[in-house]
């Protein structure tokens, strides 16, 4: 199936900025779409930024302007830049990707998600 490492989560001051990595591998026909959620304690997961094939993004009003997602299609790898980072920023971080393994039938589509990393901005 597909595999998702994260990396580049950490603690930073309110402010600042960090950068997220999130690596797909294994038997890929297609990656139709990668993106980034969060979750919060005690909260719902909640989706910070898409990107789908032809490149279109999809961003939270709460991370506009201050996140940006960026996919290397090459490498099945997709990234979030974070900037002005604030408290309320603060959470588990999930890579999601979706798209076709190589194979047939409806085993094919896949919806893999990462083991999470924390972002913990403090104020």
């Amino acid at each position: 199936q597909v595999q998702l490492v994260e990396s580049g989560g950490g603690l930073v001051q309110a402010g600042g900025s960090l950068r997220l990595s999130c690596a797909a591998s294994g038997s890929i026909y297609r990656m139709n779409a990668m993106g980034w959620y969060r979750q919060a304690p005690g909260k719902q997961r909640e989706l910070v930024a898409t990107m789908i094939s032809d490149g279109s993004t999809n961003y939270a009003d709460s991370v506009k302007g201050r996140f940006t997602i960026s996919r290397d299609n090459a490498k099945n790898t997709v990234y979030l830049q974070m900037n002005s980072l604030k408290p309320e920023d603060t959470a588990v971080y999930y890579c999601n990707a979706q798209g076709l393994t190589y194979g047939y039938g409806p085993d094919r589509i896949f919806s893999s998600w990462a083991q999470g990393t924390q972002v913990t901005v403090s104020s």
